[in-house]
């Protein structure tokens, strides 16, 4: 997380859907605004939720009135990417039923925010040939929203992982001067090194000691902006893969196999490992004070699926100058 001083969401509410560990909470709250109202359907994660929050997420969005949601200011979502039924009359928010982003529109037109957040995967601005995501813009336009999109990499945003997702900020247009940038990206000053943990007992067991490990002659004594490839163990498949710690991390996954499985390996006091659990939550932006999940898989799959809250930090500063450019209704 960023250091904020600007407290310029204070007084202000949101809800947090499809919330898993909380990344959006993380983000807003750090400027002021207060949670009302938590959804995630998955038991271990509701569990972490808890632990760190002090309130358990409801469950299945699916099951849950609407009208029952309280009011807020802010509506925040990291929605999954899912197809649309498109019909061949562009029905907007019809065509969205029987998708979770259904879920999310019916909300918003039930409690009407003054902003809709909303995040995910890179592929969902091309998806289904971009009419995914045009169908999304249609419903938010209707809904009274205006509708704006980019997709990030939080590597140029002060974390050392490639990262790329689309993140989308809606502003209901009775609003006066909704104009919104997105922030501009800055150089990265810190590596993957910056962000490990020192050896210790639990650390030692990351190590892989295996014969079919092969490394290539680059030199390990160059800082970079990208993920720096040193050598592969066995065939070299994803997973099996071996970088510097001098470069940037690769894309943080919550599936996949091989023995560096989610999260790449990494040359560190010249032994390849993978990452610790703790060491993956610094990579999503989540402060040493959180307290991660017991079991190291389910870690691992948790911030495979996380937001970088970093990310979301610098969008969230750039919406609170939006909403506090003029005062508002």
């Amino acid at each position: 997380m960023i250091e904020v001083k600007n407290r310029s969401l204070e007084g202000m509410t949101f809800i947090d859907l499809f919330a898993g560990l909380g990344g959006f909470r993380l983000a807003l709250e750090s400027f002021g605004a207060k949670c009302v109202y938590s959804n995630e359907w998955d038991a271990h994660a509701q569990a972490v939720y808890k632990e760190n929050f002090g309130d358990t997420p409801d469950g299945d969005i699916t099951k849950v009135d609407e009208k029952t949601i309280p009011d807020h200011d802010i509506l925040c979502a990291g929605f999954p990417c899912q197809a649309f039924s498109i019909s061949g009359k562009q029905r907007g928010f019809e065509d969205s039923r029987g998708t979770l982003f259904f879920d999310v529109a019916r909300i918003v037109k039930e409690k009407n925010p003054k902003v809709v957040f909303l995040e995910n995967v890179k592929n969902f601005a091309a998806h289904d040939g971009g009419r995914t995501l045009q169908v999304v813009k249609q419903i938010m336009l209707d809904l009274g929203y205006t509708f704006n999109f980019k997709v990030l990499n939080a590597v140029d945003y002060g974390v050392p992982q490639k990262r790329e997702r689309v993140y989308m900020v809606c502003f209901r247009t009775d609003l006066r001067n909704t104009d919104f940038s997105y922030p501009e990206p800055f150089p990265l000053t810190k590596h993957v090194e910056d962000f490990l943990l020192p050896d210790d007992p639990e650390i030692e067991k990351m190590y892989v000691n295996r014969s079919d490990t092969y490394y290539n002659d680059k030199k390990d004594d160059t800082y970079s902006n990208n993920s720096v490839r040193l050598g592969i163990v066995n065939k070299g498949g994803q997973g099996e893969r071996i970088y510097s710690t001098k470069g940037i991390a690769i894309t943080l996954s919550a599936y996949g196999g091989g023995c560096f499985a989610k999260t790449g390996g990494y040359l560190v006091n010249g032994r390849p490992r993978k990452l610790h659990p703790r060491e993956c939550a610094r990579m999503m932006g989540y402060p040493d004070s959180y307290k991660i999940a017991p079991n190291k898989n389910q870690a691992y799959q948790q911030f495979g699926n996380s937001v970088v809250v970093n990310v979301l930090q610098y969008i969230t500063e750039k919406i609170g100058e939006t909403l506090n450019t003029k005062k508002r209704k």
